[in-house]
């Protein structure tokens, strides 16, 4: 009998663990929300930094500073007079994770120096095979993808800005409502 209970736990536990979910964050922006799902089993350094820069606040009020319509959307880093948000010590990238960069992905951007993402990612808007092995994709759009293509086909101006600003209200863990 106490076989039976041991093994009967043991299952119980093995499949609750199985079950535990990525965090998920909800990113609302002035034109509708956002859910992502962070991947912080291939991607445990990058997941771990956009939560400690969610937790702070960081993300609240920035911009969509670059659009470039077929290819991607970026925020993270500025507001709308385009000043640069202080940000913590660059991160190991992670680009060998396994994860590719396909539509709808979230990936850290990053200079031309490996090593260098702080805050500031994308949200691929088609599959692009050239990033991955690049740039990290650590998460990806569970709703609203059509918030997504409504902020990658904003007018822009030069810098690839858009010529109206495309806020990030702020950025939350989501829970689901039953």
């Amino acid at each position: 009998m106490l076989k039976h209970l041991i093994g009967a736990t043991t299952l119980l536990l093995l499949s609750s663990t199985a079950l535990a979910e990525n965090p998920r964050v909800q990113l609302t922006t002035n034109l509708g929300d956002i859910v992502v799902e962070l991947n912080e089993e291939q991607a445990p350094i990058s997941a771990a930094n956009f939560l400690r820069y969610v937790e702070a606040g960081h993300y609240d009020g920035v911009i969509f500073h670059r659009v470039i319509p077929g290819f991607m959307i970026q925020t993270g880093g500025f507001d709308s007079n385009m000043r640069q948000r202080e940000t913590g010590n660059p991160i190991k990238n992670e680009a060998d994770n396994g994860l590719r960069n396909l539509r709808y992905t979230l990936a850290m951007a990053r200079t031309g120096v490996v090593d260098s993402a702080t805050s500031q990612f994308f949200i691929n808007l088609v599959d692009t095979p050239w990033l991955t092995g690049k740039h990290t994709v650590f998460g990806k759009v569970i709703k609203g993808m059509d918030i997504v293509e409504r902020i990658g086909d904003v007018k822009v101006g030069s810098g690839a800005k858009p010529l109206g600003d495309v806020k990030v209200l702020s950025i939350r863990r989501y829970q689901e409502q039953p």
